[in-house]
């Protein structure tokens, strides 16, 4: 499900009109987040250390309204729950796209995404997932400690969605940490907004709870 914005009253019609004109619209940040307690977590669990990861950052950009707004033929529409368009990787070295459907509850997220993970392994090719606009397109580079991250990009395609990328886990001072790259649409949202996400997903990683940005 999905509401029309009524550009002429948002608050941000001005900024929205001044980004949508840019050739290159999105604007990126990376942080180091602290994923000692989901790190734990996970082991303790027995459960995939990336889909566990995954899952709270969905929660976070759920919570964090702007990460739902989606631009849709020059009209700005805000989604009511937003998924993952996610790479998988392969044990050859290639990797595909596989689609993943948010659920609040973790379990019940990852036996519907170990069944696409599963999928996407045993295929070929890239396969894009029909995925929508209610997604974030993530990836994930455990191989890699990056301070940075730029995207290929096809700007005669229009694109509003965030991409979220995750590199190397390491460890510091005896804590799991992590980069994270988030990758917006500026006339959809700011680095205020940025902010709460990343606020909203450490509190997550931390298992201290999240806040809601309504």
């Amino acid at each position: 499900m999905k509401e029309k914005i009524n550009i002429n009253t948002w608050i941000r019609k001005d900024h929205f009109e001044f980004f949508s004109a840019f050739e290159e619209p999105f604007f990126g940040v990376t942080v180091e987040l602290d994923c000692t307690a989901t790190y734990k977590e996970a082991k303790e669990q027995n459960v995939s250390f990336f889909l566990l990861y995954l899952h709270k950052s969905l929660v976070a950009a759920n919570c964090v309204e702007p990460f739902r707004y989606r631009i849709i033929n020059g009209e700005v529409w805000k989604y009511d729950t937003i998924n993952a368009a996610a790479t998988i990787n392969r044990p050859n070295g290639t990797f595909g796209f596989g689609y993943l459907d948010f659920y609040e509850d973790f379990e019940d997220f990852r036996m519907a995404a170990d069944q696409e993970i599963e999928k996407v392994r045993n295929s070929t090719g890239l396969i894009p997932s029909a995925s929508g606009e209610n997604v974030i397109h993530y990836s994930a580079l455990p191989w890699l400690n990056f301070t940075s991250l730029s995207h290929a990009r096809n700007y005669a395609y229009q694109d509003s969605c965030p991409k979220i990328s995750f590199g190397k886990l390491k460890d510091e001072n005896e804590r799991k940490i992590m980069s994270v790259s988030i990758h917006v649409n500026h006339a959809l949202m700011d680095g205020f907004n940025v902010a709460q996400f990343v606020d909203s997903y450490q509190a997550l990683l931390s298992n201290t709870g999240v806040k809601a940005y309504f």
